[in-house]
């Protein structure tokens, strides 16, 4: 039985490829390629490159080849098939045009717009199990493309992290901190090591995180500074420390991730909540001062401020 499955989706992809090319749609000849219903090849650098390319021209050729990719994704009850979408899809987040990537569907908060929440393939054990890679993949995809809305999709330089309110900065740091908690619940690949489909998809996650955590410590470094020259106000040091936790709780699930400023990050995470389990904020005779305070402990620090300053959402105090 799973022979012959395997042998109809052979015959599905030779069908549908010879139609698109006999109709001389080069696009969704592209993807139908990229997209086979083999288990265990990922779609070739060639293939990705040839839809990437289709996003360079017009608007309109840009949200053609989109729709095509997300139509085959959302009807399609192959998990190879679903997978190899998915991985076009976070190519063109990685890699694709402004106009090809702002076709992408999306939905505030990144929750299930791709709608594969609930994917199962029963054609045979290895698509059963690929199907658990579907639906955790296409979260991560979702939550990525959310992520790097607000953040941006190019590397964020440390000038325009200067120039972020805090409100805005806490608000992309909690962005990042959600693709993180994502990666770390990647389902065991264990059983399918020799998958090389999953391998690709595990390579391209990994190259997330490595992205993803220099993101954070760019933002974290900040707030390092912010906080040295007293420019958060009470509500967001609350908030920060709060992010703190939540970024502190990524440590044991990142152990795969290595960049030069990981270890630099956690000290700094580190650092960052000592201090402010110890502040308590005041004026006195127009002058800000700091004193030391037990802090009760929780996962937001309910930290008691006497006359909290209002310091306002400002970006760095170097730029004022």
């Amino acid at each position: 039985m799973t022979k012959l499955k395997e042998l109809i989706g052979i015959m599905k992809d030779k069908a549908s490829q010879g139609k698109a090319a006999i109709l001389s749609k080069r696009a969704t000849l592209s993807l139908l390629r990229a997209t086979s219903h083999d288990s265990y090849a990922p779609p070739t650098c060639d293939h990705i490159s040839m839809l990437l390319s289709s996003g360079d021209g017009s608007r309109a050729t840009s949200s053609a080849a989109v729709h095509l990719l997300t139509h085959r994704l959302q009807t399609t009850q192959s998990s190879a098939v679903a997978l190899k979408c998915l991985i076009v899809v976070h190519h063109v987040i990685k890699r694709g045009s402004f106009i090809m990537r702002d076709q992408l569907p999306y939905s505030g908060g990144g929750r299930n717009y791709l709608n594969l929440s609930k994917f199962r393939d029963k054609s045979n054990p290895v698509c059963w199990e690929l199907s658990s890679w579907v639906r955790w993949y296409a979260k991560h995809v979702e939550q990525l493309l959310w992520a790097s809305r607000i953040v941006g999709f190019l590397p964020t330089e440390k000038e325009r992290v200067s120039g972020l309110t805090n409100g805005e900065l806490l608000r992309e740091t909690e962005a990042l901190l959600t693709v993180l908690e994502g990666i770390g619940n990647i389902p065991d690949a264990a059983s399918m090591e020799e998958n090389k489909l999953v391998s690709e998809i595990a390579t391209l996650v990994e190259e997330d995180g490595v992205a993803t955590l220099s993101e954070v410590f760019v933002r974290v470094n900040e707030f390092r500074e912010r906080l040295a020259m007293g420019c958060l106000g009470f509500g967001e040091v609350v908030e920060l420390v709060y992010v703190l936790n939540r970024l502190d709780r990524c440590k044991e699930i990142l152990v795969m991730v290595v960049i030069t400023e990981k270890q630099r990050l956690w000290d700094l995470v580190r650092e960052l909540k000592v201090k402010v389990e110890k502040m308590e904020v005041y004026r006195e005779e127009g002058k800000r001062t700091l004193t030391t305070h037990r802090a009760t402990k929780s996962d937001r620090f309910a930290l008691t401020f006497v006359n909290s300053v209002d310091l306002g959402r400002f970006p760095s105090a170097r730029f004022l």
